[in-house]
């Protein structure tokens, strides 16, 4: 049994934010692999099993828009944290009346992707775990409309409308073209716990498609 899946996911708005961007946030001009795994893991999640994504089909054309969005500009300390911890009297919360700030910010609007991805099974699965059932539980999933949260297209306040797709084509909005996307987030490295490090790809788009399965990965 394949352990390959292609699933459908669209929305009004995304924000895939690009980390060079300090303050106003810039979307990237799709979406990034690690957004995708992230939508595919709050459709199903387990310790056993990893989701690999493959590649990332674009079917409507990229447009931007912009908006500004009520933000909070500062956060709790992790020193406040620890001294009340220890018994000490520090704030544990933040105040939006005093704290808030509008930002501007660059997204994507009326996107629809398809994402297509595998799963390979890791040290914690069990020994009653196997591809087959994950595979089944994943695909009854995707047909039941099940998540564990609501997916969403990099930020919580833009949900991903989500479907498994079956059919064996896909089209996409830019066939018969190459676009560069310039560097772009891969995913992070959590070999580490203690210094999770991002990682960066070159990204082309080809006839639509972004391919990230031989793709070089830049620490």
């Amino acid at each position: 049994m394949g352990k390959g899946v292609k699933v459908r996911v669209w929305g009004d708005l995304a924000l895939f934010s690009r980390p060079e961007m300090k303050v106003e946030r810039c979307s990237y001009d799709m979406m990034t692999p690690s957004a995708a795994r992230g939508i595919l893991e709050a459709v199903y999640w387990h310790p056993g099993m990893r989701w690999v994504v493959d590649r990332i089909y674009v079917r409507k054309p990229v447009q931007f828009t912009s908006i500004r969005r009520n933000e909070v500009k500062s956060k709790i300390s992790a020193n406040n944290v620890l001294s009340v911890m220890n018994g000490g009297d520090k704030p544990l919360f933040i105040s939006s009346k005093e704290d808030i700030v509008q930002r501007a910010a660059i997204l994507l609007r009326d996107v629809d992707y398809v994402i297509e991805a595998h799963f390979e099974m890791t040290e914690k699965a069990s020994p009653c775990d196997n591809p087959g059932k994950f595979k089944d539980i994943v695909m009854r999933r995707l047909r039941r409309g099940e998540c564990y949260h609501m997916p969403y297209f990099g930020c919580r306040e833009f949900p991903a409308n989500f479907e498994l797709f079956e059919q064996e084509n896909v089209d996409t909005a830019y066939e018969g073209e190459e676009r560069d996307l310039g560097y772009m987030l891969y995913d992070f490295d959590y070999s580490d716990p203690e210094d999770i490090q991002p990682m960066f790809f070159r990204a082309v788009l080809t006839n639509g498609i972004l391919d990230v399965r031989d793709c070089e990965v830049i620490r």
